[in-house]
C-alpha cells in the first residue's frame, strides 16, 4: 500500500478525468488504497478517443460498489462546477 502525505480517510475527493486513463486508475487506486473516501469524478466525455472506453471505465469503478458518483460535465463550465460544489 501507498503511503500518502496526507489522510484521506472520510474525506471527499473530487478526480477530473475519472473517465480517462489516469483518471480512472487514479479513482481505482484510491478505493484500494483508502476504506473510508467518497469520489466524486468528473468528465466531459468528450470524443477525443474513443468514448466506449471511457464507458467501460466507468463500469468498471461502478462495479466495485464504493461510495461513487459520476458528474458528466466540463470543468471549464462555472455553473456546473459551481453547482457541484454547492451540492
Amino acid at each position: 500500500m501507498l503511503n500518502y502525505n496526507v489522510n484521506l480517510e472520510g474525506k471527499t475527493v473530487l478526480v477530473t478525468g475519472a473517465a480517462g486513463f489516469i483518471g480512472s486508475n487514479l479513482v481505482k487506486r484510491l478505493f484500494k488504497d483508502v476504506q473510508n473516501i467518497r469520489v466524486v469524478g468528473l468528465d466531459s466525455i468528450s470524443d477525443y478517443y474513443d468514448v466506449n472506453i471511457k464507458y467501460e471505465r466507468l463500469a468498471e469503478i461502478e462495479a466495485l460498489n464504493r461510495d461513487w458518483r459520476f458528474v458528466k460535465a466540463n470543468l471549464a463550465d462555472k455553473n456546473a462546477i459551481d453547482n457541484l460544489f454547492a451540492e
